[in-house]
This record gives C-alpha cells, sequence and structure tokens, in this order.
C-alpha cells in the first residue's frame, strides 16, 4: 500500500482553500491530468463525486463518498474504481496570522491488481504528490496573489 503526506502554508483562509478542494466540477479546467469530474450526489455533510484521470497508461474513472466538515476537513473513501483501497483526507488549519492556513493531504491506496499497480502506481503517486501545490497554484488564480 502507498501512503502520501503533503502540506504547505498559504496566505488564504481555510474556507477559501476548502472551496477550491471541495468544488470538484472544476478540477478538469486547472488540473491537467483530469479528463472530467463530476458531481454525483451533494449535501452540507457529504458528497460523491468521480473524476477520470488520463495521464500516460493511467486511464481511469473513480468515485469517491466525501464526508465533509466545513472550511475544516474532507474524508475520502473509495466506491468505485480501479482500487482496492483508497482513503484519505484534506485539513485545513487557521494559523494566527489572519487569511493563513495549512493545508494536508493524507492519502493510502493500493490498485486492486497487480498489473495496474505496475503500470499506474508511479502516474497516480506523481499525481497524488502535486495535489497540494496544484491547489496552492489555483488558489492565486482565483484569489490573487498573497503574502
Amino acid at each position: 500500500m502507498s501512503h502520501i503526506q503533503r502540506s504547505a502554508l498559504v496566505h488564504y483562509s481555510p474556507a477559501e482553500m476548502y472551496a477550491l478542494v471541495n468544488n470538484v466540477a472544476d478540477y478538469a479546467s486547472f488540473l491537467p491530468w483530469c479528463r472530467s469530474s463530476s458531481v454525483k450526489s451533494e449535501s452540507e455533510t457529504e458528497m460523491i463525486a468521480s473524476v477520470e484521470i488520463a495521464k500516460g497508461v493511467l486511464n481511469k474513472t473513480f468515485t469517491t463518498h466525501n464526508l465533509l466538515q466545513k472550511d475544516k476537513r474532507i474524508d475520502l473513501q473509495l466506491i468505485d474504481g480501479p482500487f482496492k483501497k483508497l482513503k484519505g483526507y484534506w485539513q485545513f488549519d487557521a494559523l494566527k496570522t489572519q487569511n493563513a492556513c495549512k493545508v494536508s493531504l493524507e492519502l493510502e491506496f493500493e490498485f486492486d491488481n497487480a498489473m495496474m499497480s505496475i503500470a499506474a502506481k508511479p502516474i497516480f503517486t506523481q499525481i497524488a504528490n502535486s495535489l497540494v501545490d496544484s491547489f496552492c497554484k489555483r488558489a492565486v488564480v482565483v484569489y490573487g496573489e498573497r503574502g
């Protein structure tokens, strides 16, 4: 099983960063490996969302059940896709400095078969490792440069 942990300190509020990460429908407009993304159902406390990855040999769609703690945390749990296991969370911790936070991502994943793992694991690992940075760059585009 692979385990990814990434974090960044940003000059944006937890609410601003949460809004970017939780806006699944917008992923394809700024994540180059995302062919499509959609929200299947949504309430204030949960979301069912699908993301189609298209990078190298990896061309797969996965669906997650996301538990939402507004402006604080998003927990992800696999519903369907090329994984035996996929779970993790995004966390948004306010810093003492106004309009700043620590954005953290933790993911654990394992592909459902050995051939898929050999072919796709390096690509998915690269994508997962770049997610925090991608959302930090997106914050600059959406909210403007700060700090």
